[in-house]
C-alpha cells in the first residue's frame, strides 16, 4: 500500500480526464445536490433560486461590469463610496464574452462561468493532491472542497470557483516544472481576485527556490532556466497590470486601487478590525456563542495549516494557503464573507483528505455524503437568509 504521507511521483496522464473522473461526478453530484436543495428551500420561501445565485450581492456588480463598463459607484449617505473598480475585470470579461457568443444575459453567462470554474477548480484540486498524495487523496480533496459549508458558493455567479481554478493549475504546473503555463496562469488569477498575489508568491518561491538548489550545479532535470525566468516575469502581470490601470483611470497613481477598497472600508490592519468584532461578540448572550464559535474556526484553520506544514507539504502550496488565509482573516471589513473568502484555501484540506483516505471507501463515502447533506441545507438556509455579503 502507498505510504500517505510520501510525496507521490506522477505518471503520465496524471491530469487526465479518465484519471480525475471519479473526482469530478462526485463533485458534480455534491453541487447537483446543493443546487437541487437550495431550488426546492427557495421555492417553499417563494423565492427565486436562479436570482439568489445571479443576481444579489457581487453578482451584481460583475454584471454591471460586464454591461456598462468601469465608472460605476455608489455614494452611501455616510460617505463611503462603493465603486465597481474594486471588482477585478476577467469574470465581467468572460461574461460579456459568453453572452456575445450566445443567446444568454450577463447573469447567466456569468453563472455558466462559474459552473464549468467550478468543475475546472474540483479538477486541479484533484490534480494537485494526485500529484503530492496519489489518486485516492486527490479525489477526497475534491469532494472535501465540495461540501464545505459556504460550498454553494461554488455554485453562484461569483469569482471565487475561477479564481481557485486559476490557482490551482497554476500551483500543479508548478510542482510539475510547467514555469511558463505557470506563470500565464496566475496572471490570469491576478486578474480575478486581489488575492491573485498568493499565487504569484508561491511561483516566486518556488522558482527562487529552485534557483538556489541548481547554483553552482549543472542542472540534470526541470526546465531551462530562462523558462523559469519568463514565469516569474508574467506571473504579476494580470495583478499589476488591473492596479496600475486603476491607478491611471482614478488619477491617484499606483496606489488608486487602496483609496477604491477604502472607500468599501475595506483593508489590511493584521487582523486588529476581526478581532475586535469577535471581542464585541461576548458583551451579551447568545451573541458569545457565535464568538465563540469564531474563535473555535479561526484555531482549525490555524491548526489545518500546522498540519500542512507537518505533513510536509510542498513549500508553493504553504506558501499560497499561507497568504490566502492572511489576507481573509486579517481584512478590516466585511467578516461575514470571510468564510468564502477563504474557500481558495484548498491546500488547508489536505490534511482531511489524507484522513478520509485512510478510511473504508464505504465509511469515507458514508462520511461525505452526510456532510455533503449538511452543507446542502445550510447553503439553502444561507442564501435564503442573509446569505454572502
Amino acid at each position: 500500500m502507498t505510504d500517505l504521507e510520501t510525496p507521490v511521483a506522477t505518471p503520465p496522464g496524471a491530469s487526465a480526464p479518465r484519471r480525475a473522473a471519479p473526482a469530478l461526478l462526485g463533485y458534480a453530484a455534491v453541487r447537483a445536490l446543493g443546487v437541487l436543495t437550495l431550488a426546492l428551500w427557495s421555492a417553499a420561501n417563494g423565492k427565486s433560486a436562479h436570482k439568489l445565485l445571479t443576481a444579489r450581492w457581487d453578482s451584481l456588480w460583475y454584471t454591471r461590469v460586464a454591461d456598462l463598463g468601469y465608472g460605476y459607484e455608489v455614494r452611501l449617505p455616510g460617505g463611503d463610496v462603493h465603486s465597481n473598480l474594486a471588482f477585478f475585470p476577467l469574470l465581467p470579461w468572460l461574461e460579456r464574452l459568453v453572452s456575445a457568443v450566445s443567446p444568454l444575459s450577463y447573469a447567466d453567462a456569468g453563472l455558466l462561468v462559474s459552473t464549468l470554474a467550478s468543475l475546472a477548480a474540483a479538477w486541479g484540486i484533484f490534480a494537485v493532491a494526485d500529484h503530492v498524495y496519489g489518486p485516492r487523496v486527490g479525489v477526497c480533496a475534491a469532494l472535501v472542497w465540495a461540501v464545505l459549508p459556504v460550498g454553494i458558493v461554488q455554485s453562484m455567479a461569483y469569482s471565487e470557483s475561477l479564481f481557485t481554478a486559476l490557482a490551482a493549475w497554476s500551483l500543479y504546473a508548478v510542482l510539475t516544472g510547467r514555469w511558463v503555463t505557470a506563470g500565464l496562469l496566475a496572471a490570469f488569477a491576478g486578474l480575478t481576485r486581489p488575492v491573485g498575489a498568493a499565487v504569484v508568491a508561491a511561483l516566486w518561491v518556488a522558482a527562487i527556490t529552485s534557483f538556489v538548489r541548481d547554483r553552482g550545479a549543472r542542472p540534470t532535470h526541470g526546465a531551462p532556466v530562462f523558462r523559469r525566468a519568463l514565469g516569474m516575469l508574467l506571473a504579476p502581470l494580470g495583478a499589476a497590470g488591473y492596479v496600475l490601470w486603476v491607478g491611471h483611470h482614478t488619477g491617484k497613481g499606483p496606489l488608486g486601487y487602496l483609496d477604491v477598497q477604502a472607500g468599501w472600508r475595506n483593508g489590511f490592519d493584521g487582523g486588529y478590525a476581526f478581532a475586535r468584532f469577535v471581542g464585541d461578540k461576548f458583551t451579551s448572550f447568545p451573541s458569545a456563542l457565535a464568538g465563540v464559535g469564531l474563535i473555535v474556526g479561526v484555531a482549525l484553520i490555524v491548526w489545518l495549516y500546522v498540519t500542512c506544514v507537518r505533513q510536509g507539504q510542498p513549500l508553493p502550496l504553504l506558501v499560497y494557503a499561507g497568504i490566502v488565509v492572511a489576507l481573509a482573516l486579517c481584512a478590516s471589513s466585511y467578516f461575514g464573507s470571510k468564510p468564502r473568502l477563504l474557500l481558495p484555501a484548498f491546500p488547508l484540506l489536505l490534511p482531511l483528505a489524507l484522513a478520509l483516505a485512510r478510511l473504508r471507501t464505504s465509511r469515507s463515502a458514508l462520511v461525505l455524503g452526510g456532510v455533503a447533506i449538511a452543507s446542502a441545507l445550510y447553503g439553502a438556509f444561507w442564501l435564503n437568509g442573509s446569505g454572502p455579503p
